[in-house]
């Protein structure tokens, strides 16, 4: 008896830890789907992000700010034109592809969207509503259709632009091929056009205007601006940057009006002029939103030390080597 109760209880001892482990996996499971889409999650709103420091890049934010800026510094802003760029929503003047699967019958595929945003499809018994819809949405109101009207169940419907015609953007000025453009999706992002139109060398700013907010000008050297997502209806005109200028004096050879070139330093501006970084200082004064000079005083040795940043300069500085 007592060798019966001794084996007994090694079998149960011999069970437990096997219990616990399905214990333990059975809490885990659902933890391990947590995980997963806390990542999903993260990952959507590090895009986000992402494509809301690409906007706020191109321009300055806040209460001064192009109301097109503002805008699109959102968050909501930021996730909606994301979606923009994987979608296109058909309208009057595309040609859609529309074949039935499986079918025997020998119809025409090529359908265009007629005013009103219609489609004449003859098997659907009437003119199919379409503008607005993408080519999925499309593709299941005309299976619906066929449900409807008892057509072969085994008909699959497949739908595609044959021709984009309803979105276009207009872009003039230096491009090798100015012109009426049309977007294959709901906006595009600035360098893919770019691309297409090909700017000439001397092509340095974008100004992009778009009904009902203010014109915004883009800089093609930045590579936060070519992200800039252009909607149909946009009007673009490449141009020249026009003549930009620094000023230097104080302590230096040749002081006087200096040619401003984007990502000049002040260190590289002061060598430039012929003046000392040998225990210098010098005062940066720079135009304020307010139209105020407000002024920094550097010392050169720091700057060349790499103690202190070498500050890039803007257009319109006032730089003066003081001693």
């Amino acid at each position: 008896m007592k060798k019966v109760l001794f084996v007994g209880i090694l079998s149960l001892l011999g069970l437990a830890p096997l219990r616990c482990a399905l214990a333990q996996a059975g809490n885990n499971a659902p933890a391990e789907k947590v995980v997963e889409k806390s990542a999903a999650e993260k990952e959507s709103s590090i895009t986000a992000a992402a494509t809301n420091r690409a906007v706020r890049a191109v321009s300055p934010t806040g209460p001064t700010a192009s109301p097109l800026i503002r805008e699109a510094n959102t968050p909501a802003a930021a996730t909606d034109d994301s979606a923009r760029t994987d979608i296109y929503k058909v309208d009057v003047g595309d040609v859609l592809d529309i074949r039935l699967l499986n079918s025997a019958a020998n119809r025409s595929t090529l359908y265009s969207v007629v005013d009103g945003g219609l489609i004449d499809f003859p098997i659907a018994g009437e003119p199919l509503q379409v503008a607005g819809l993408t080519t999925k949405e499309i593709q299941t109101r005309i299976t619906s259709a066929l449900k409807r009207l008892a057509v072969d169940e085994r008909t699959q419907v497949t739908v595609g632009v044959r021709q984009y015609a309803s979105h276009t953007v207009i872009i003039t000025g230096l491009v090798g091929s100015p012109g009426t453009k049309n977007l294959r999706r709901e906006a595009v992002p600035l360098y893919v056009l770019l691309a297409e139109v090909q700017p000439r060398l001397d092509a340095a700013r974008a100004t992009i205007m778009r009904s009902g907010v203010p014109a915004q000008v883009l800089e093609l050297g930045d590579s936060a601006a070519l992200n800039f997502l252009v909607r149909p209806g946009d009007v673009i005109n490449l141009t020249t940057r026009p003549p930009e200028f620094y000023y230097i004096g104080g302590r230096v050879d040749y002081p006087g009006q200096k040619n401003f070139q984007p990502g000049i330093t002040l260190l590289q501006a002061i060598l430039a002029a012929g003046g000392s970084v040998r225990n210098s200082t010098v005062e940066l004064s720079r135009e304020g939103t307010d139209g105020l000079l407000k002024s920094t005083r550097f010392n050169l040795k720091e700057i060349k030390s790499g103690r202190t940043e070498d500050p890039k300069l803007h257009s319109g500085d006032r730089i003066e080597v003081v001693h």
